[in-house]
């Protein structure tokens, strides 16, 4: 397996699992998440795989194929008046196609995320992960992060009941 920064090369790559883990958000979350969409269209993607700041990592196998990816944005804080100033870079989507998911891709892909951190002088990396999804939190867990912010939520619609959303992320 051979992970890089992905180039314009790869579009093709990163809009088929763009789709798959929207498709998991959608399933997981479908009072927030589209169907048969993608977080980003061919020519924001242009535009990002460009963007020194925002870069997004890519792993292959041996024929070239995508086996996953890290988009990632480098976030600078400087001069805040309560905050430190500090460098970090925050990972904004992580995906191992479906096909090739538990042959440790993802991990590979993390620690690739953490080297690159190390090398660019940041003092952390975060990364964000709904609650509906426990299988992502246990495989963090197991590699030694930790949660260092929840962020608390009530859905405070009409037309749906608190009941249907509680079952689609085990809340009972």
């Amino acid at each position: 397996m051979n992970i890089r920064r992905a180039d314009y090369g790869d579009i093709e790559g990163l809009e088929r699992l763009l789709l798959q883990v929207l498709t998991v958000h959608h399933n997981g979350r479908p009072d927030l998440f589209k169907e048969n969409c993608r977080k980003y269209n061919r020519d924001e993607l242009k535009s990002l795989l460009c963007d020194d700041s925002r870069p997004v990592f890519a792993a292959f196998d041996d024929s070239g194929y995508m086996l996953g990816y890290a988009f990632c944005i480098i976030k600078q804080l400087l001069n805040d008046n309560v905050m430190t100033d500090i460098k970090t870079l925050y990972i904004d989507d992580l995906c191992v196609d479906e096909t090739a998911r538990g042959k440790h891709i993802g991990k590979a892909l993390y620690d690739y995320c953490v080297d690159f951190a190390r090398q660019i002088g940041c003092y952390n990396l975060t990364l964000n992960v709904w609650e509906c999804n426990g299988g992502r939190k246990a495989v963090l867990r197991k590699n030694g992060t930790v949660a260092v912010q929840n962020i608390y939520g009530k859905i405070a619609v009409n037309f749906l009941c608190s009941s249907s959303i509680d079952k689609l992320c085990d809340f009972d």
